[in-house]
């Protein structure tokens, strides 16, 4: 549960309650999304130009010309390795948060309400959560990179388990692209927590986030996730093509941009950025409104027993 604008801490559910909601959560999404978020990691490692004859070849590959139960099934590359890190992305973020959250209040609450007002100081703190929880999300990299890998070049690990990968390559090449990825996070946390903060005060007027409705979450998380994907996109195109290389691949994020403008354009920064907020709204609606009726449903079970 999200501590009150205001600064003033409401009911919090326990630890275990938050990682069971959250991780709930997690699994369903998932299960849903997994296959459009494939979609737009093999359009975000696109380098060619794309045409409606190509399109075909680029989204499902090898399985391009097989029958359509099999292309989809195709979508699903990489599960295991994904199955893990969205669960644990899930739990860190939504259960993590709030945290962060009250840390902030604690040490920097009295500065952030006199500096900036009682509900901008409230609204900035929650998206400063945010964003320190996006940039602690890489420590969950390793998991990222092979899911992604999986998606979109999947003989450079064909074969090979997570143990055998880290003999091999060792665990610094799981880590590849780990200050890009903060780079990204960073921003696009705050958009996506701050976001939702902005819509629940300023459209539905609320001083405590955790009494919002259903329908007032559906509507924060829209504008909080296209806010967050929005801003993220550039860097998450390139995060993507440094994580998809193969993993001797010694190509760093500068020269990754340098080549994209010279042979693809500006434009090349946004791409995959239409199927990604085209599922924002069920995606978040999904994963976001489950895991806060979860949440309180395993605080309250856990008091019962």
């Amino acid at each position: 549960m999200s501590p009150p604008a205001d600064g003033r801490l409401g009911k919090r559910e326990s630890g275990t309650a938050r990682i069971l909601g959250s991780g709930a959560s997690g699994v369903a999404e998932l299960l849903v999304f997994h296959p459009v978020d494939t979609v737009a990691k093999r359009l975000m490692s696109n380098k060619s130009a794309i045409s409606t004859t190509g399109l075909n070849n680029i989204i499902f590959r090898s399985a391009a010309q097989a029958p359509i139960h099999s292309k989809f099934l195709s979508l699903f590359p990489g599960l295991g390795y994904a199955a893990g890190y969205k669960i644990a992305q899930r739990v860190y973020k939504f259960g993590g948060q709030p945290y962060f959250r009250d840390l902030i209040d604690k040490n920097g609450g009295d500065w952030f309400r006199s500096t900036f007002g009682k509900k901008t100081g409230g609204m900035l703190m929650h998206a400063t959560a945010g964003s320190f929880t996006g940039i602690g999300e890489v420590v969950l990299l390793p998991l990222d990179v092979l899911k992604i890998k999986m998606q979109t070049n999947p003989d450079a690990i064909r074969g090979r388990g997570l143990l055998k990968l880290v003999t091999d390559e060792g665990i610094a090449s799981l880590y590849r692209g780990w200050g890009w990825t903060m780079a990204r996070n960073a921003p696009g946390s705050f958009a996506l927590f701050g976001g939702s903060a902005v819509t629940k005060e300023y459209l539905f007027k609320l001083s405590d986030y955790s009494s919002a409705t259903w329908t007032q979450n559906f509507v924060a998380s829209i504008a909080g996730a296209v806010a967050s994907i929005t801003v993220a996109a550039p860097l998450d195109v390139v995060k993507t093509r440094i994580q998809n290389a193969n993993f001797n691949s010694t190509v760093g994020g500068s020269a990754i941009i340098r080549e994209m403008i010279r042979t693809e354009g500006v434009g090349a920064f946004f791409k995959g950025l239409t199927p990604k907020i085209l599922v924002v709204g069920p995606k978040l609606v999904f994963s976001y409104t489950l895991a806060q009726s979860l949440i309180p449903f395993f605080g309250k079970y856990g008091e019962s027993v």
